[in-house]
């Protein structure tokens, strides 16, 4: 038995109209639909980094926030330089009574403070003050940011540090302005 073939007559100006017809989809396809495709794939990827990393900054924000605050509590930090000036002799007790207070505003135990009598009696433009305090160190260190606050306090020569078994003892020689 014979197979019946179905045979198609077209004619072969069609099949050449039918090619070039492809030919000119498939290239259409292959040198615009394609690269746009890919284009857009990688417009894609980058707007998925970009939200991704707005929403890193979104997450991380309130961290941000915090650390802008401290920066703005650090510059009320800074130290205060009055102009300097001079003390008269006569005023020292105001000295005396000045670094009491302040270390007791800084937590520290004013020991002893007492003028150098040689320079007290010196016709010198400095006085020497012979100062002993007991605390902590961080209240120390408060201290000595305070101490930096007097006008007429013009040097801090020396500082021994002793520690005991209850606390540590600073012993300082503090130079005074007095002008003369």
């Amino acid at each position: 038995m014979k197979m019946n073939v179905s045979k198609f007559d077209i004619p072969q100006k069609s099949i050449s109209y039918l090619v070039i017809c492809g030919g000119i989809i498939l290239l259409i396809v292959l040198l615009g639909i394609f690269p746009l495709y890919r284009y857009n794939a990688r417009l894609s990827d980058n707007i998925k980094q970009i939200n991704q990393q707005i929403q890193e900054q979104n997450d991380l924000r309130p961290q941000y926030l915090t650390l802008q605050k401290n920066m703005e509590k650090k510059e009320s930090l800074l130290l205060s330089l009055p102009k300097r000036t001079n003390i008269s002799r006569e005023q020292t007790g105001k000295f005396q009574e000045e670094f009491r207070t302040l270390a007791a505003k800084s937590g520290i135990m004013t020991v002893s403070l007492t003028p150098d009598l040689t320079t007290f009696t010196s016709d010198s433009q400095f006085m020497l003050n012979n100062a002993v305090v007991k605390g902590e160190f961080l209240n120390f260190r408060k201290l000595l940011i305070e101490l930096g606050s007097v006008p007429y306090l013009d040097s801090i020569e020396e500082i021994r540090i002793q520690p005991y078994p209850d606390s540590i003892e600073y012993r300082m020689k503090i130079w005074l302005e007095t002008g003369k």
